[in-house]
């Protein structure tokens, strides 16, 4: 199919990470279909709002308009990023995710409370109070061992397995004197290490891969020396990782789901997975797909705004 060369973009990546794989992968994606592409640090960015045009400046310089924004915002930046993000919409920028997605996706707990309402199954979790006495905690989730997690954790830090009680209470009251906002769930022993992370652009699961912890590890991160290879979901895991992205209100989405006994379990909706291992592993081309999903959503936007104007 030729490319429309009146659809021709310029899209801004917010990364702060230039050099990362997932924002160069975008970057390429979008200059071989001819677009041109910027990397904007969102950190970096001064928001201008009140009367008159809105305005976001980097350093001394104003930002010109964008057709299209992807945003790639990390944990400890999140709140930052959705209000960049706002700010770019309010330009007349179309954004590949919306900010209270972002907000809401990134929010473990949240995440979890909107998917287990809708009745989607995740691992049985717990948000501990300080003080509490967590043995009935504990036993309300089938005993040891459990996992406990910081609510914005990535890359598997954070992320801790206990096995005693003492070792909980420990890890626990260490989060907590720190100010840290966490989660304990469950452990799902059948998965072996094992999860699957399946990648969402428009509606559709464009790659997925499980990924296997290394010995002596429970976490399955690539980071942490995990294994992967692509995976084919069943019709089932199909239309419940969809339904789980739409249901946080995103078009680009990584899902994280363990198999266990009593079916595939839900752990995680990231509003910005990483590229690097996906498309290594399956070979899928995941930052074309969310380019064209772009382009499509942006020809909308014009054909729209030009019956308008008729």
């Amino acid at each position: 199919m030729p490319f429309d060369y009146q659809l021709l973009m310029k899209i801004a990546i917010l990364s702060r990470g230039p050099q990362l794989y997932s924002t160069q992968s975008l970057v390429r994606a979008g200059m071989e279909r001819h677009h041109e592409m910027h990397i904007v640090d969102h950190a970096r960015c001064t928001l201008v709002v009140g009367r008159g045009r809105p305005q976001i400046f980097y350093g001394d310089y104003a930002l010109p308009r964008f057709d299209a924004v992807i945003p790639r915002i990390g944990a400890s930046v999140t709140g930052l990023g959705a209000t960049v993000i706002s700010q770019f919409e309010m330009m007349d920028a179309f954004s590949a995710v919306r900010p209270e997605a972002l907000l809401q996706s990134r929010d473990k707990l949240r995440c979890l409370q909107k998917l287990a309402r809708c009745g989607i199954e995740v691992p049985r979790t717990v948000a501990a109070v300080p003080g509490q006495d967590i043995m009935p905690l504990v036993n309300s989730l089938g005993g040891l061992p459990i996992v406990i997690k910081m609510l914005e954790s990535t890359h598997g830090v954070g992320v801790i397995l206990a096995e005693s009680f003492h070792t909980a209470e420990s890890v626990i009251e260490a989060f907590q004197r720190k100010g840290e906002r966490l989660i304990i769930q469950e452990f799902i022993g059948e998965a072996r290490g094992a999860d699957i992370r399946a990648l969402v652009v428009a509606g559709e699961v464009v790659a997925s891969m499980e990924r296997r912890a290394k010995a002596g590890e429970f976490r399955s991160n690539l980071h942490r020396g995990a294994s992967a290879e692509a995976v084919e979901l069943s019709p089932d895991e199909e239309v419940l990782v969809k339904k789980a992205v739409k249901l946080m209100g995103l078009d680009v989405a990584g899902v994280d789901f363990l198999r266990s006994r009593r079916g595939p379990l839900i752990m995680e909706v990231n509003a910005s997975p990483g590229l690097e291992g996906i498309e290594g592993i399956t070979g899928a081309d995941v930052a074309g797909r969310i380019i064209e999903f772009v382009e499509q959503r942006v020809r909308e936007r014009r054909h729209f705004q030009s019956n308008t104007r008729k």
